[in-house]
């Protein structure tokens, strides 16, 4: 039986300038947890103790999110002004909380009287004569 030897060296967490503009690209593009991590170039591991260990990795997340969805929006924007209904409808939805009515509610309510339920159940009831057959 032989026995491979696998050299193993620990890989140094530091939050470098590569690294953190790693970071920064993967969250512009909307990755997240360990697709961002991975993407950056680390494992999932090594980036949760990167962050924890330096904040300033995780802000480098924060403003590649951040700076991602300041892009998009002002591409929506722009496409809502040049007249682009459904860019404008979605604007208008997620943005500004806007809903459109599209159905029509209608509450009803009434009083269930139990004695006046008994008297229209009694006038409902067909009186009847005994008869017997003999």
């Amino acid at each position: 039986m032989t026995f491979l030897s696998i050299p193993f060296s620990p890989r140094e967490l530091k939050a470098t300038e590569s690294r953190l503009q790693a970071i920064y690209d993967a969250a512009k593009l909307g990755l997240k947890n360990d697709s961002l991590a991975l993407a950056a170039g680390m494992m999932p591991s090594e980036y949760r103790q990167l962050c924890q260990i330096d904040p300033v990795a995780e802000m480098a997340a924060q403003k590649g999110k951040a700076d991602g969805e300041k892009e998009m929006a002002q591409h929506l924007v722009a496409a809502a002004r040049e007249g682009d209904a459904k860019s404008a409808l979605a604007v208008l939805q997620h943005v500004h909380g806007w809903t459109a009515k599209t159905e029509i509610s209608v509450d009803v309510y009434q009083k269930i009287s139990i004695t006046q339920a008994l008297q229209e159940a009694q006038s409902r009831v067909i009186e009847g004569t005994v008869v017997d057959n003999e």
